[in-house]
């Protein structure tokens, strides 16, 4: 493993997250680490201004909003294109991720344990304090189908429970995929698969990236003894139909590339028909909430 450590986050006008996970940085790791931050074209100023702040910081603009996946490998790009790093070990981490104490230290003992793991991750909260389920088994036909067709509906499906592994203790294990808002990956491996696939512009791209690593016969391990918290959401929240829209579709091509051939073409036209009931439903039930939030404001406002 190399002395420093590299990091590569996407900002897309990150706010003070952004300041949150550099900060915290430090307390995640007692190796020094450098930080690309992959931009995708931020407008509020604070990846520059995060630059002048953190002397082990640069700043990579890769020229557009490329989605999520893509920016990472060209910021992994980038460092392969530096002759200073040559270590294996890269962190992924989105923006809007704080470090726990020692969680990437965690992270790297763990990665002693597990020779042949290409990516791993940690222990996620949500900011209430409850543990995300960013472990996961990867989505057969049948439980990852059940789950994004009537998960929304029925909370307490049983295959969205068996996809999530909601039911089991956080155990350092071998998993179908993690969660690529914070992973620790090997470089060699993510080359070798071709890194993200850059098809997907968001959502997906880690559950397919788990897939190919597995397949090209490496593994991807959850180590709950690392720990950080994530302030998911933020990017959404701005449109969330658009994204909502951008998960179902990226859902439709991650289930589409599984079951290819002609004569499973109806199976894929029930799967686009399925899913774009479900999205449409979910958009409008966004919309909804949006509106009432805001008459709520509103009406706060004129108290």
């Amino acid at each position: 493993m190399t002395d420093v450590l590299p990091v590569v986050t996407v900002t897309y006008s990150p706010g003070p997250h952004l300041e949150r996970f550099l900060a915290s940085l430090s307390l995640a790791t007692e190796r020094p680490v450098s930080v690309l931050m992959a931009d995708n074209g931020s407008t509020d100023g604070t990846p520059q201004a995060a630059v002048e702040r953190y002397p082990n910081v640069r700043l990579f603009e890769t020229g557009a909003n490329l989605g999520y996946g893509t920016a990472v490998n060209r910021g992994v790009a980038q460092l392969d294109e530096d002759l200073n790093d040559d270590g294996d070990w890269v962190i992924v981490a989105n923006p809007d991720v704080q470090w726990g104490p020692g969680s990437i230290d965690a992270l790297l003992d763990a990665a002693t344990r597990w020779p042949h793991a290409a990516a791993l991750g940690p222990l996620i909260r949500d900011p209430d304090g409850s543990v995300y389920p960013s472990a996961r088994h990867l989505p057969s036909l049948v439980r990852g189908g059940m789950h994004a067709v009537i998960g929304p509906f029925w909370k307490r499906n049983p295959w969205t429970a068996a996809y999530r592994q909601e039911r089991l203790e956080p155990s350092e294990r071998a998993v179908g995929w993690l969660s690529g808002s914070c992973l620790l990956v090997r470089r060699s491996a993510f080359n070798q698969v071709g890194g993200f696939d850059e098809r997907y512009f968001m959502y997906m791209e880690d559950v397919d990236l788990g897939d190919r690593l597995g397949k090209a016969g490496w593994l991807s391990v959850y180590v709950p003894s690392a720990e950080v918290l994530h302030h998911k959401g933020h990017s959404t929240g701005h449109d969330p139909a658009s994204h909502l829209a951008a998960h179902h579709t990226s859902t439709y091509l991650f289930l589409a590339d599984r079951h290819p051939g002609w004569w499973r073409a109806p199976l894929r036209w029930t799967l686009r028909a399925s899913l774009a009931v479900r999205a449409r439903l979910m958009v409008r039930s966004s919309l909804r909430s949006i509106s009432r939030e805001r008459k709520r404001n509103l009406a706060e406002g004129r108290r």
